[in-house]
């Protein structure tokens, strides 16, 4: 048996484990995306501690707090490990700054193959050093209790704020380069599939148990490009970490669900603009995870829970791991929060 495997099977709880493989399971495991955040004002002491969300980021002991604060106080089935998809270009040699209530900007950005050259993708795994020792300091701290979630951002994500060097409704110059430059366009995404696979293999081996893939501006292309310039470098990092059970996240992507039916993950996320049946049918054989509209959580206790069956009874029991269609909002109580997962752990396992 290999060391991850074995590690696996000595989990507490492997409930998400095995729903994302297949596998039958009692209940439906639950976890939410940026359960690690603000929602948490023990998160915002934390926060406030680091001085800056980067210093939070690269201090692993700080890292490792707020990565186990959803465990202890929302009882989450999985932890996921406090970080930034960002690291990725930085450690390439694009370094990105966060602005407080703007969000992450590059004061660099790639416009030329010269741009491209000056980029590296080897030494990932030093260059991020700090992620692994996050990843390690919490499997100890864990303890067993869940499962440890690794990530990274999708090639096409990193791509769109490389090119734009901030967030952007449409990603014009990040679509522009595609048309004008696909040649350099397909150059950069390929070195990004490079580091991250280096990234993701040093996640692993440092303890995560599953790796997400989150494509969050997958939305801004149409099916023919995401085919083109988003799906193979995702199918490609995929198929080079086997060793454990892998999601995707394409936000906005509804139409590339039957494409990843037949990619190399056991889990298709989904967002809340996709009917569950629909996306049952499409995802075949898949483990599904998802999808309730955030905004549902800032209704009262009654309509969270009806909500809440909703959504369980439409995707089943099986092949499930119940999460938000995105992130949590930072504004929305944390009682609400607990409300939705507590419903969920509560739901009867219909056979």
């Amino acid at each position: 048996m290999s060391d991850v495997f074995l590690q696996h099977m000595n989990l507490q709880n492997n409930l998400l484990l095995r729903a994302a493989k297949g596998e039958q399971v009692e209940r439906t495991p639950v976890w939410v995306m940026r359960q690690a955040g603000r929602v948490l004002p023990e998160y915002r002491a934390t926060r406030a501690r680091a001085g800056s969300f980067i210093t939070l980021v690269r201090t692993p002991e700080l890292a490792c707090e707020v990565t186990l604060q959803p465990v202890d106080i929302l009882g989450v089935d999985a932890a996921i490990i406090f970080s930034d998809i960002l690291v990725i270009p930085e450690a390439m040699g694009l370094p990105y700054e966060m602005d407080e209530g703007k969000g992450p900007r590059f004061p660099n950005t790639i416009k030329t193959k010269e741009d491209l050259a000056r980029l590296s993708t080897t030494e990932i795994e030093g260059k991020l050093n700090y992620v692994a020792e996050a990843l390690k300091l919490t499997k100890q701290e864990l303890n067993g209790r869940v499962p440890l979630i690794g990530f990274a951002g999708a090639p096409f994500t990193l791509f769109c704020y490389m090119i734009e060097g901030q967030g952007s409704k449409e990603f014009a110059k990040a679509r522009r380069m595609m048309r004008e430059n696909p040649e350099l366009a397909h150059a950069l995404l390929s070195a990004i599939s490079d580091a991250t696979i280096s990234y993701l293999k040093m996640q692993i081996a440092s303890g995560a148990d599953l790796i997400q893939l989150f494509d969050s501006w997958a939305g801004v292309l149409g099916p023919d490009s995401y085919r083109e310039f988003s799906l193979p470098y995702i199918n490609r990092i995929l198929s080079a970490i086997p060793e454990v059970p892998r999601t995707v996240f394409a936000k906005g992507a509804w139409y590339a669900i039957e494409d990843f039916a037949n990619s190399p993950c056991e889990t298709i996320g989904l967002d809340w603009t996709i009917q569950p049946e629909l996306a049952r049918k499409w995802a075949g054989a898949k483990t599904v995870q998802g999808n309730l509209d955030p905004s549902v959580l800032y209704g009262d206790f009654a309509s969270i829970k009806k909500a809440t069956r909703e959504m369980l009874q439409k995707f089943g029991t099986q092949k499930h791991i119940a999460n938000l269609g995105h992130g949590v909002y930072p504004d929305i109580s944390p009682d609400n929060l607990k409300c939705f997962i507590d419903n969920i752990k509560e739901y009867p396992n219909e056979k």
